[in-house]
């Protein structure tokens, strides 16, 4: 009878602890699904981090490849506000078809010449004295005309003073004429010295002497 009762107890308390691995059984599935949970949410935690990060570094490797292209010409740029270029007009500048000493030359000769003829015909030396004055200043400032348009001046200075004396030529020439009425050599010196008055005009308001084939061939070749 005691052996019975051991045995009843034995496995009775087998069969209650076999009720509490049962029960105990749910509780650590519900662990683990918690746990595995959390690792889940875990790595994508790291996932998305390292994702936001790479992201990031991208960019920076995107800014700075721009960086590194736009340099160069932010570069070109400095060079040339630094060291500014030379530019050279398109169009050509206006200016007359001949120079103002081509005909000054000889009209300054001309008028020298005939005050020496005029005194040595008839012993004057008014004559001598207003073609000596009138014809050696024109000759004069042709040829400082002739030299600063090589230089590459501008000769209206010097254009305008040959107008001038070219006016002043034919306002004495009018008043001489019109006491004589001799047609030469009065005449003559009226009719050249209107002539030349209008021809220093068209080349002033043509503006100026043509420049002189080198500066034209520099402004050719020259970049634009």
């Amino acid at each position: 009878m005691s052996s019975t009762l051991s045995q009843f107890s034995c496995f009775s308390s087998i069969q209650n602890r076999f009720h509490l691995a049962n029960r105990s059984r749910p509780n650590l599935v519900r662990l683990q699904a918690t746990l595995q949970m959390l690792l889940l949410q875990l790595q994508t935690a790291i996932y998305c981090s390292g994702s936001k990060s790479a992201l990031k570094y991208a960019t920076k490797a995107s800014k700075s490849d721009n960086d590194l292209l736009e340099k160069p010409s932010s570069n070109v740029e400095e060079y040339d506000a630094g060291e500014p270029t030379q530019h050279v007009d398109s169009e050509p500048k206006r200016a007359a078809k001949i120079h103002d000493f081509c005909f000054g030359i000889p009209y300054g000769g001309i008028v020298l010449g005939g005050g020496l003829v005029g005194f040595l015909f008839t012993r004057n030396l008014s004559s001598l004295m207003s073609g000596g004055l009138y014809g050696g200043a024109l000759l004069a400032l042709s040829v400082f005309s002739l030299k600063v348009w090589g230089q590459g001046h501008s000769s209206v200075p010097f254009i305008l003073g040959q107008a001038g004396i070219a006016a002043a030529l034919l306002w004495n020439n009018m008043q001489t004429y019109s006491l004589t009425k001799k047609l030469l050599p009065t005449a003559f010196n009226i009719f050249i010295s209107g002539a030349m008055l209008c021809f220093y005009a068209y080349v002033v308001l043509s503006g100026g002497n043509p420049p002189p084939k080198k500066l034209k061939s520099a402004a050719a070749a020259a970049p634009s």
